[in-house]
């Protein structure tokens, strides 16, 4: 993932930066070498994507600071609150994934730290693979702390596929290793938190569906942010039409609807251009209905097959005999996980996980 990075975001550890933590560092231990940690970090330096400059940063300042694990990392703690950038300071957490292995407590108070400046959801992830039951009980305790910061590297740092990370093979094999950490969480007063507890739910939902869902109806959805949860971490389930995560957020029922007027505009665009879906959504009952509205592109592939992707659209509760006018803009445009090729996109708008109506668009070459 890293290797895929654009040239903007490596260029957070750009040279300017790398100036930054070397004077902060001068500040903090005045016996720094600086010189010597700015050639050695500036070396090959545009060459390397932004997870291997961070790794460069940690390497560089090992190479150059003449103490042992603790007094380097008692350095590091003073040098955190300094940093100008919460992503630059998670080369700290890096610095304690590389070289305090044989250090577990330590380490681990070390993460803990860090972490409120940024984030130790990677760094903490070596720990989990070399000693997951030591880990997962102490980031258990770390699920009740009074940081927000604290309680999210709990479920973020096992999250089974975090991005920009290998996965935990063992909590994507049995979800119930980390199942009391996202007990104590289902209701954090903290957005932050909560979206990582969804993001891990939904992480499992790609392995272990039933399981999830299983979990999510044990929970009293009454709590709002027990609710946000739920509907977040189900969102992939929702995109496929899954009728037990629909039921869960009260969407599971047949849509009454008719959808007229549906089109895309332009009808054909050029790649970087965007398109405007719009469509009329009518109910034929009296009662109101809750309803889930999402879109798929069928994207064309190299080959001249296609591979739908789903969007949200919108969730709402339609008044009975009501109608509701929806639109969304969408720019297409190369990404990094997705090329474009000329030819005719299918369109597919979908209520409750059902198909009810279906337009197009073309690329031009």
């Amino acid at each position: 993932m890293a290797s895929e990075q654009s040239p903007a975001l490596k260029e957070i550890f750009n040279a300017e930066r790398l100036e930054h933590i070397a004077s902060e560092m001068a500040v903090v231990y005045p016996a720094f070498d600086a010189k010597a940690f700015l050639k050695l970090a500036k070396t090959g330096l545009a060459d390397l994507s932004v997870m291997q400059r961070m790794a460069r940063v940690s390497e560089c300042l090992h190479a150059v600071l003449p103490l042992d694990f603790a007094a380097s990392v008692d350095v590091l703690r003073a040098l955190a609150p300094r940093l100008n950038s919460a992503f630059v300071s998670m080369c700290l957490p890096h610095y304690v994934a590389r070289y305090g292995a044989q250090a577990f407590d330590e380490s681990m108070q070390a993460l803990k730290y860090f972490t409120a400046f940024g984030s130790s959801e990677f760094a903490i992830r070596h720990f989990l693979r070399s000693d997951l039951q030591r880990s997962l009980k102490l980031m258990h305790d770390w699920s009740l702390d009074d940081n927000e910061h604290v309680r999210r590297l709990a479920s973020e740092g096992c999250r089974p596929r975090l991005p920009w990370s290998f996965r935990l093979e063992a909590v994507q094999a049995d979800p119930r290793l980390a199942a009391g950490i996202l007990d104590n969480l289902k209701a954090d007063p903290s957005l932050y938190v909560r979206k990582s507890v969804a993001n891990h739910l939904n992480d499992i939902t790609k392995d272990h569906p039933e399981w999830v869902l299983t979990l999510i109806e044990g929970w009293s959805l009454d709590n709002k942010h027990t609710a946000w949860i739920a509907r977040h971490a189900l969102r992939s389930l929702i995109k496929q039409g899954n009728q037990r995560a629909l039921a869960i957020i009260g969407a599971g029922a047949k849509p009454e609807v008719e959808i007229v007027g549906v089109k895309v505009e332009p009808p054909v665009i050029g790649l970087g251009e965007k398109i405007t879906l719009s469509f009329t959504l009518k109910s034929t009952v009296p009662d109101s209905q809750r309803l889930v509205i999402d879109y798929a592109i069928d994207y064309v592939k190299a080959n001249g097959s296609t591979s739908a992707k789903v969007f949200k659209l919108k969730a709402l509760t339609l008044p009975g005999n009501a109608t509701e006018t929806i639109s969304r803009g969408q720019q297409i445009k190369e990404q990094t996980t997705r090329r474009h090729y000329a030819g005719r996109h299918a369109v597919h708008i979908m209520v409750n996980g059902e198909r009810l109506a279906s337009t197009a668009f073309e690329i031009k070459t």
